[in-house]
């Protein structure tokens, strides 16, 4: 636990948007796969997140590349970050489903990247959401779509 971690919070009496503000704040840990892929700038509102990051060569496939892993791994944090904002205390989720499309190459060169996720429906047990790709001049990277599967 770090100095500013508040140990009286309980994940399990805060909504899902609570607990990602938590995170964000640094009250709370932020999922470990963050720090092992480099995310940055985590932030957004209930119904849409976002991430970002900003590609090294650590992230390469052989080719030269980000690896598409990497891209997909940002694509199901916004996505599934998305669905994760919009639950109530006591629920929880997981990803049924991520269908990814890559558009455009990545590299070190690109620059910083930002995945931004979106709802687009959500129901009582299941959730679809989406999410984006862009660099900072606005172009699409990659876009993924996720289905969400909600329990209590």
């Amino acid at each position: 636990m770090t100095d500013t971690q508040d140990p009286v919070l309980d994940p399990a009496a805060m909504t899902g948007y609570e607990q990602l503000l938590a995170m964000r704040d640094g009250r709370m840990p932020p999922a470990p796969i963050s720090a092992l892929v480099g995310m940055i700038d985590f932030d957004g509102e209930v119904g849409a997140m976002r991430v970002a990051l900003v590609p090294e060569q650590r992230h390469y496939n052989p080719l030269g590349t980000v690896h598409g892993g990497v891209i997909s791994t940002l694509l199901d944090t916004a996505a599934g970050c998305s669905v994760h904002s919009t639950l109530g205390v006591g629920e929880g989720y997981t990803s049924l489903d991520l269908t990814v499309k890559f558009l455009r190459a990545v590299t070190a060169q690109t620059g910083r990247i930002e995945a931004r996720g979106t709802v687009l429906q959500r129901g009582r047990r299941t959730a679809l959401a989406e999410a984006q790709i862009l660099d900072t001049e606005g172009r699409l990277l990659a876009h993924a779509t996720s289905s969400c599967l909600i329990f209590s």
